[in-house]
């Protein structure tokens, strides 16, 4: 009888691609996956519940179960932050979780995969003593701080906010500006946020094994941090597995039309000329911003293939709640900038298909928000960045992507909310066309092969053929085969 694999994402749709990604390894390690959803909770011009059946339907190997959908907790017309919506919904969810993992044949049940946001998932596992691993979607460096971030805060009596760009110091990492954390994370150490992300982020290190969407060359002092006593005095952590990059192989089938344009006109543009910009599905800018970025772009000379979102609410958590239209192209860009710019340029209303784009020969820069799945798309493509980071993780990201990775250069600005126009025509000038320029695509081809050989049978992200059993207090733990 095959055993089963059990992987849950949660609810966070961006992190349910590379997990997707994931249990295609298992698959072929002769596996049976079995991948549970929950509806995501937040309303947006990408639904949720289309973006599920998008991933079903093009994964017809693995078995999709999405739990019975539970009202919203109260909290939600409470103006409290999203991320404890989210953090409380899945709470919520774990009797229907329990009662699904109870449904399976014991007997084949091999071990669950929980998604970085689904600590609380842990408690089912613990209570049935299922071996359970825990998925990191973002970098080995933020892994590393986040997992020696309660030891800095244990002591203080403040916050981290009043310290502003103070250089703090972890194993692993290169010197991280106390403004670069998570936002929340900067509040005072008893506030409900940053206890909750605390609390999180400690609790993904408390299975059986963290499964890390990175690769090992890319990340070294970040990896072998996470195996030193030092990172957490007092306390032994559990396995780190490098099992990246997961990166979907395109998605030239999904929003046709919108894909055909992109593709089409890109296979019409010379080599590597071309600058991508692209923000993820929550990046938006002010008016203001998206015409200094077109004024950049036109006085640049450059081509370019530019993602636009309808600007977001004024309130910060909002952005999280509100259906944006699609976008006025006409009444977002400056005055005749569209028909100034349409020999070398093409807008795109929302929706871009990124992975092809990436891998497309014309692309020669990616303009990007510095979110992990992003970075590492364009890793694999060979691409290099411009960084523009915007919330949670990405400052951290735009940190180790410059100063460890050496992949990318920064728009100074971001900082202060907003990058002037001559900064994105210097640094757009400085990739496509520029001596140095050219010696940072040469160091992200060399990454990018680097990419290749890891993941190829044999390679340091398929080294991991045994993840042993470790005693976390839940039962007897079966050894993890993959």
């Amino acid at each position: 009888m095959k055993q089963t694999v059990v992987m849950y994402p949660g609810c966070d749709v961006g992190h349910a691609g590379p997990m997707t990604e994931l249990a295609n390894v298992f698959l072929k390690h002769g596996y049976h996956v079995t991948m549970v959803l929950v509806e995501p909770p937040f309303k947006s011009s990408d639904s949720g519940a289309t973006a599920i059946k998008r991933i079903a339907a093009s994964n017809p190997s693995i078995s999709f179960h999405v739990l019975q959908a539970l009202p919203l907790p109260d909290m939600f017309a409470s103006g409290k932050h999203p991320f404890l919506l989210i953090l409380q919904l899945l709470r919520d969810y774990n009797e229907l979780l329990e009662a699904f993992l109870r449904s399976l044949p014991q007997e084949s049940l091999h071990s669950v995969v929980i998604d970085m946001f689904c600590s609380h998932a842990l408690d089912v596992c613990v209570k049935l003593g299922i071996p359970v691993y825990t998925f990191f979607a973002s970098s080995a460096s933020c892994l590393s701080i986040l997992t020696q971030f309660p030891a800095l805060i244990a002591s203080r009596q403040t916050g981290l906010k009043e310290i502003g760009d103070t250089p703090l110091h972890f194993l692993g990492v290169p010197p991280m500006p106390a403004s670069h954390l998570i936002k929340e994370l900067l509040e005072h150490p008893e506030e409900e946020m940053c206890k909750a992300m605390t609390s999180t982020w400690k609790r993904n290190t408390e299975t059986m094994g963290v499964l890390v969407n990175t690769f090992e060359s890319l990340e070294t002092r970040a990896v072998q941090s996470l195996k030193d006593p030092l990172c957490v005095p007092g306390r032994i952590l559990p396995p780190i597995y490098c099992v990246g990059p997961l990166v979907g192989k395109g998605s030239k089938d999904d929003n046709g039309a919108a894909s055909n344009e992109c593709l089409k006109w890109l296979d019409l543009q010379p080599e590597r000329s071309i600058v991508f910009l692209c923000f993820g599905s929550m990046g938006t800018f002010s008016v203001e911003q998206l015409q200094e970025i077109a004024v950049g772009l036109e006085r640049s000379g450059q081509h370019f293939l530019w993602s636009v979102r309808t600007p977001a609410g004024s309130h910060d958590p909002e952005k999280y709640l509100e259906v944006r239209p699609e976008p006025d192209l006409h009444a977002l860009m400056p005055e005749g900038f569209l028909e100034r710019t349409k020999d070398k340029g093409l807008v795109i209303k929302s929706w871009a298909p990124q992975v092809d784009v990436l891998r497309h020969r014309a692309t020669g820069a990616f303009v990007t928000h510095c979110g992990w799945n992003s970075v590492l798309e364009s890793v694999v493509a060979g691409v290099p960045m411009l960084c523009w980071p915007l919330e949670a993780e990405q400052k951290m990201n735009k940190v180790c992507m410059l100063e460890e990775m050496s992949i990318a250069v920064e728009l100074d600005g971001y900082m202060g909310g907003f990058v002037k126009a001559d900064e994105v025509e210097a640094k757009v000038r400085f990739v496509i066309e520029g001596a140095d320029g050219r010696q940072l695509r040469a160091r992200v081809a060399a990454r990018k092969e680097e990419a290749r050989a890891a993941m190829e049978e044999g390679g340091s992200s398929r080294l991991t053929s045994i993840l042993p059993p470790v005693s976390v207090g839940c039962g007897e733990y079966r050894s993890a085969d993959w």
